[in-house]
């Protein structure tokens, strides 16, 4: 069953067969973010925290690109009231961001154009999975305008590049090929751009059709494990498998093996 949540604004959101669909909706302006999408964004994403039979989310964006990063015009229109329209519209893309990563359920985002940007490009590396079409672009951008990262690239990027290929990424402001992005590690996969619709929710099926509490535990630890040593994340592994081995969804996949079929998992 199909249900709009948020059916018009600069954000859409549709829940069907567990997959929030959350939809960047200013094609006109390149999904550029102003203050209205960041607030109507972590509204979507707020959304999806409270609905608990969202198994995946799949993140797009209308139009020719995914999006522009910040609305560059919005931005010199603030004059010098600029800084406080900045703090307001990064305190909206920090909640995001944190939203996103701390879903229950595994983020996926599909590029087509441009992903650039802190709006851009940050949503990419919050994450979980990237698909990207062929002619995919992606560009940091922010020193290139006298700005600095936000979207926690400056933490997102480096964990998942290494730190000199994201100082060289964030400084010199190279436009990445989709190809590019993927030998990084910054896209999950590159597929024909005709295809790239299909493609992402087809795999946000797969995922969703997976043991959700399992892939929310698996989901929490990689996170959780970026910003501490292996030393301290073991025990919080060791503990979350054994619980998981007490679930209905365990039984079922041991089950589901031993008799040679495919597991129903019922997040339980």
């Amino acid at each position: 069953m199909s249900r709009a949540m948020i059916a018009q604004g600069p954000v859409l959101l549709n829940i069907a067969d567990g997959i929030a669909h959350i939809r960047l909706n200013r094609p006109d302006a390149s999904n550029g973010m102003n203050v209205d999408l960041l607030r109507a964004l972590c509204d979507a994403i707020m959304v999806c925290h409270g609905e608990a039979g969202i198994r995946a989310v799949l993140v797009t964006g209308e139009g020719r690109h995914f999006c522009a990063g910040g609305d560059v015009h919005v931005f010199a229109s603030k004059g010098e009231a600029l800084p406080d329209y900045i703090r307001q519209a990064t305190s909206y893309l920090q909640t995001a961001v944190a939203g996103l990563i701390h879903l229950q359920a595994p983020v996926l985002v599909a590029v087509q154009g441009f992903a650039a940007g802190g709006g851009g490009f940050g949503l990419v590396c919050a994450a979980d999975i990237v698909v990207a079409g062929a002619s995919a672009k992606f560009l940091a951008g922010a020193t290139r305008v006298g700005m600095a990262p936000d979207a926690g690239v400056s933490v997102t990027l480096p964990r998942l590049v290494g730190l000199r290929r994201a100082t060289m990424i964030l400084l010199t402001n190279p436009t990445l090929s989709a190809q590019d992005a993927l030998d990084l590690g910054i896209v999950s996969r590159v597929v024909p751009d005709a295809d790239l619709a299909t493609e992402a929710m087809t795999l946000a099926r797969q995922i969703a059709g997976g043991a959700p509490l399992a892939n929310a535990a698996t989901k929490r630890l990689l996170w959780t494990g970026l910003g501490s040593s292996v030393e301290d994340c073991l025990p919080d592994e060791a503990r979350t498998v054994a619980e998981l081995s007490g679930t209905a969804d365990s039984r079922e996949g041991l089950a589901a093996v031993i008799e040679r079929r495919r597991p129903v998992f019922k997040g339980q």
